[in-house]
């Protein structure tokens, strides 16, 4: 194996619907398939940018262990279901909304009065249900942007009116991610691993934003941290040079290399000259049966191909 550590290759995405993607990362170096996927997960669930829910006021409603006249479900029941309207919100400041309704029907996200800097994006959840055709419900909101989870503590300390309703609130757009981790190789590197992520989202972000953001996080804190320590590192195994180059898809028996030297190659898995191009120096150094006059043979080649 390489002594190097290679970067690791986002080889595809897959897109299972709208709010779900699988993404494909290979090849890691050994064990990295976990390290990375740990990682990921976790500020994946974590730290990313959402909009929630984090007071409310009912008209005709006191207090929160209460009932209003009209409404089928307590406050209590509708706290629970104004905390999964989920929030697509483009500022930083609080925003207040109000949800006025007339008549005997369902209540649902659908019927908040959003403005230019918020959209309710399951416009279909139900908050609660109203039986008297004369009943109008008003309810005032209060949405904030934030990450990870905000207990109410906290939210009743931030509250922009002292007689709403504070609750606890799940910024996090991300709803689930699981990971899987399976061996792979690239030529004569066969301890390396393949990491599959899929990540559900509820619709405020693609998983592919939430993806990439969970990624950069981790780079801002990695990299305070690094100081001004440095670590060699190379491209991917494999990604270095693009694959619709006809040249590179040659045979390495038409580089007109030695029987030796080419014989060494394709007994260790390198056919082709793309394969050979992914490699550094060391990686050729470390090939069985390939030695010093082979790897002068193959640089003055590649050389001589400006490759």
């Amino acid at each position: 194996m390489s002594k190097v550590i290679h970067n690791p290759a986002l080889a595809k995405i897959i897109d299972n619907s709208e709010n779900s993607s699988t993404f494909v990362i290979e090849p890691l170096h050994f064990n990295y398939g976990n390290t990375l996927g740990n990682s990921l997960r976790r500020v994946l669930l974590s730290s990313i940018r959402g909009g929630a829910i984090v007071a409310f006021r009912i008209e005709g409603a006191t207090h929160e262990f209460t009932t209003v006249p009209g409404i089928q479900e307590d406050v209590v029941d509708i706290t629970l279901n104004l905390k999964g309207v989920n929030f697509r919100i483009a500022t930083d400041e609080p925003v207040e909304l109000r949800l006025e309704k007339t008549g005997a029907d369902v209540i649902t996200a659908g019927d908040i009065a959003t403005n230019a800097d918020v959209e309710v994006m399951n416009p279909d959840h139900v908050i609660c249900h109203v039986d008297d055709p004369n009943k109008t419900v008003v309810i005032d909101l209060v949405v904030e942007s934030g990450r990870g989870y905000q207990p109410i503590e906290e939210s009743s300390e931030k509250r922009l009116h002292s007689d709403m309703i504070a609750i606890d609130a799940m910024f996090s757009p991300v709803t689930r991610v699981r990971f899987k981790v399976d061996p792979t190789r690239i030529g004569q590197e066969t301890n390396l691993d393949k990491l599959e992520m899929t990540i559900e989202t509820d619709g405020s972000l693609t998983p592919r934003e939430a993806f990439e953001e969970a990624a950069a996080i981790l780079v801002n804190q990695y990299t305070a941290l690094a100081g001004s320590t440095t670590v060699e590192s190379a491209p991917a195994l494999g990604t270095e040079v693009e694959d619709d180059n006809d040249g590179l898809n040659a045979s390495i028996e038409d580089l007109g290399l030695s029987a030796r030297t080419a014989n060494a190659l394709v007994n260790n898995e390198i056919r082709t000259v793309h394969d050979l191009v992914t490699l550094n120096e060391q990686d050729l150094r470390e090939l069985k049966g390939f030695g010093s006059k082979a790897l002068d043979e193959v640089k003055d080649k590649l050389a001589e191909l400006e490759l």
